[in-house]
């Protein structure tokens, strides 16, 4: 698995996501160099090498959509609100209240 290159500070960023924040898959290939690279961001979370430990459910579609249901065996949005993340009426995060800005920290 490449843990340098652009999955490796792929894996740097999101990381980087505080409990209780998410990120787009979008928002991370920005910040990890490339913003049209969203794709990329899930390959490389589709696979991630365990002993990194990465909270890859804090990623989310740019509307708040969540993966589907056997990504996460259906434990994406627990885990989420477990972390005090909100949620709207429809089943998507509140991205207004909940995206990560780590240029604010």
């Amino acid at each position: 698995m490449d843990n340098t290159g652009a999955f490796g500070r792929i894996y740097k960023i999101v990381a980087d996501i505080p409990a209780g924040k998410v990120a787009s898959y979008g928002q991370v290939a920005a910040l990890a160099g490339n913003p049209r690279l969203a794709r990329r961001v899930g390959q490389a979370l589709s696979r991630p090498p365990k002993e990194l430990a990465l909270p890859c459910h804090r990623v989310v579609k740019k509307d708040g959509t969540l993966a589907p249901d056997q990504v996460f065996s259906g434990l994406q949005r627990p885990m989420l609100e477990a972390e005090g993340v909100r949620f709207l009426n429809d089943g998507r995060v509140d991205m207004e209240a909940c995206r990560w800005a780590p240029e604010e920290e």
